[in-house]
């Protein structure tokens, strides 16, 4: 092909023969003067030579050559490259100089002439010039490839040599794997997903984009709730928010309180009804529909109190940059940390691992320092579900030489699993996959050394009867569990409880087996590793931190459940903030009741106990020697115990016994 204005390769857009004045293409950088937007041109070069369709083959081939006459002989003078795009701009309007004269003789004709048959002529031409037509589907056929590289995540952070070059942040979150129906659609096609949900969603009501959750037409019409954030500080490159609750949503917040100490789910209703984006409310009743067996409606409150929260974000709060942190000590705060939790247990129940563990490093991106949930227990389960092995490796790199993550159970198994996973990777290089086939051996009998109580029951959950010899060993046998401390227990347990249906891959199996042989053969031997891990395990796991005991709680793990100690099991514990922080930061409280049980009576006391806010007395006067007062208190108190009464009265049902008009009964209906 030949040059354009200049100097770059004309575009396919020369066989379409539509105007013979130079104009920049739409799809490259400019503007378009002349108005020839309607193209279409699907190269992807910056300028391009139009030509009318009347010029024929043979004034295309003299009018490229002519350019690349000029063009060389410009460059040849050594002339500058803006005086060379000048004189080739200027030779060729001189050179179709007669022609232009002729067409500005005539304006009127061009302004008359229909789009129509230069539509025609330019599809017949395209029809003629097959050569054109091959052109144009191979720049088509490269745009394609080159989206589908740049989409591609296993070409797109990786380096020449094979090796990982993600410089990302480590907690980066995408936008779209927060969404389910992607992670859905790549499982089962957006057809399967969809359905008939396009048509539905071009007639419903406006509401705001989110990308936590999507709202719902069910979803009551959302206003202000009264919660905002606010900008606290910036240090060192991170900011620090909060949320902060207005007055009126503090005096919701005190009802809800109400709601709950009164131990019945349908006072929490009753206020949802009026203020149906409270998210403590929410909160509270998913817990109350999952105890229930109702895990729709129990979802859908939890992506309620998502789209409450995500409604009151500050302008620069940021949920993919990982350099946002809220503080958990802080209660407005709790919610959104509970929500993204809870959420994401929804979405690995419904079979979207990946959009999950997208959940999981937002929360662990909001307090990486100190992890109020203890996400990183988790968080290694759903990258090996979601088949995220280099993350969980890059993770474990780059945290273990300040957070020792070596130390907790599900790391020192979880990442030799994921180095063994990528080692049957046939995609990557054989030197890759070998370095992986070692690490994995390494890490593997090192997990096992430092935490032999998770072998035995890890086989019993997978339904593998070990060989003789380990199972008599007493390096792994009952005399391992039993000897580990209560906090190392739950861990282990949590472990196996969560991650068993992944060793259960016969493969994994086989590859497991030879590192449990090697490893007695170490401890037989007396090795210097085995002695320090025994030491170490003596040492530490002496007692769970808080947030370790709220992740289990959380989890509702049967095995790690089992392993709370007392002063956990023995406080009451609510879903809408369990095991709050002993340092909390508390911005507002609740104001105290002005009860005084000494001077009731056991009547009053019987119908509190009946109707929890009945107040006999009402409110009582400070001013006591007022006898007047005294006796307008009196009368109030008769009136609400009279309605009171009848509130009770009104609301008593009688059941009827079932009537046996015919004892020896005829089977018979009336």
């Amino acid at each position: 092909m030949g040059a354009g204005l200049s100097g770059q390769p004309l575009g396919p857009c020369l066989s379409r023969g539509v105007s013979k004045t130079p104009s920049i293409c739409r799809w490259g950088v400019g503007s378009d003067p002349w108005g020839i937007q309607s193209l279409g041109c699907p190269c992807s070069l910056s300028l391009c030579l139009q030509i009318p369709a009347e010029e024929s083959e043979d004034e295309l081939v003299a009018g490229e050559e002519r350019a690349d006459t000029r063009l060389s002989e410009q460059d040849t003078a050594g002339g500058s490259k803006d005086r060379s795009k000048e004189g080739a701009v200027t030779e060729e309007t001189d050179g179709d100089g007669q022609r232009e004269g002729q067409e500005a003789e005539q304006p009127d004709q061009m302004l008359a002439t229909s789009n129509k048959p230069r539509k025609k002529k330019k599809k017949r031409k395209t029809k003629k010039n097959s050569a054109g037509e091959t052109v144009e589907d191979n720049d088509l056929e490269d745009i394609d490839s080159l989206l589908e590289r740049i989409e591609d995540p296993r070409l797109a952070p990786q380096s020449q040599g094979g090796i990982t070059a993600d410089t990302r942040p480590l907690l980066y979150v995408e936008h779209r794997n927060l969404n389910p129906e992607n992670e859905l659609k790549r499982y089962f096609g957006a057809r399967a997903v969809l359905g008939d949900q396009r048509p539905r969603q071009r007639q419903r009501q406006y509401v705001r984009s989110m990308w936590l959750t999507a709202p719902k037409n069910t979803w009551p019409r959302y206003s202000k709730t009264g919660i905002t954030m606010q900008l606290l500080d910036t240090r060192r490159g991170v900011q620090h928010f909060t949320f902060e609750h207005h007055r009126e949503y503090q005096q919701v917040q005190f009802k809800f309180l109400d709601a709950v100490e009164s131990m019945d789910p349908n006072n929490i209703v009753l206020l949802l009804q009026m203020n149906p984006y409270h998210v403590d409310s929410l909160l509270q009743l998913s817990d109350v529909c999952r105890m229930q067996e109702d895990q729709e409606m129990a979802r859908d409150l939890i992506e309620r109190a998502l789209y409450s929260l995500e409604c009151a974000f500050h302008p620069v709060f940021s949920l993919t940059s990982g350099t946002c942190r809220l503080d958990y000590r802080r209660p407005e705060n709790r919610a959104f940390f509970l929500a993204l939790f809870k959420h994401l247990m929804f979405l690995e129940k419904r079979g979207c691992p990946r959009t999950a563990l997208e959940f999981c490093k937002l929360i662990l991106s909001l307090d990486p320092e100190n992890d109020p949930l203890c996400v990183l227990l988790l968080i290694d389960f759903l990258s090996l579900r979601a088949r995220e092995y280099t993350f969980l490796t890059r993770l474990f790199q780059e945290w273990e030489s300040h957070r020792n993550l070596s130390q907790l159970p599900n790391f020192a198994f979880s990442v030799p699993l994921a180095y063994f996973f990528l080692s049957q990777q046939e995609e990557r290089p054989e030197l890759e996959r070998g370095q992986a086939r070692e690490r994995a051996a390494r890490l593997i009998q090192l997990a096992l050394i430092m935490f032999p109580s998770v072998l035995m029951p890890l086989l019993d959950h997978c339904s593998v009867q070990p060989d003789a010899r380990v199972a008599s060993h007493p390096f792994f046998g009952l005399n391992a569990q039993i000897s580990q401390s209560p906090a190392l227990n739950q861990l282990t347990s949590l472990y196996v409880g969560r991650t068993h249906a992944l060793w259960k891959d016969p493969a994994v199996m086989a590859w497991l087996e030879p590192h449990v042989h090697e490893v007695l053969h170490m401890v037989e031997a007396q090795d210097t590793l085995v002695q320090e891990a025994e030491h170490k395990r003596k040492i530490r796991y002496q007692s769970a931190p808080r947030n370790i005991y709220r992740h289990i709680i959380l989890s509702e793990m049967k095995e790690a459940t089992a392993a709370l100690p007392l002063e956990v099991t023995s406080q009451p514990v609510m879903g809408f903030d369990p095991l709050p922080p002993l340092d909390s930061i508390v911005s507002y409280t609740r104001p105290e009741r002005t009860s005084h049980p000494s001077n009731e009576s056991t009547l009053s006391l019987f119908f509190r106990s009946l109707l929890p806010n009945f107040n006999l007395q009402g409110d009582i006067r400070h001013d006591g020697d007022d006898e007047a007062g005294a006796a307008q208190d009196l009368n109030q108190g008769v009136n609400r115990l009279m309605a009171a009464m009848r509130d009770m009265l009104a609301n008593i049902q009688f059941q009827e016994p079932p009537r046996d008009d015919n004892p020896e009964g005829d089977g018979d209906w009336d």
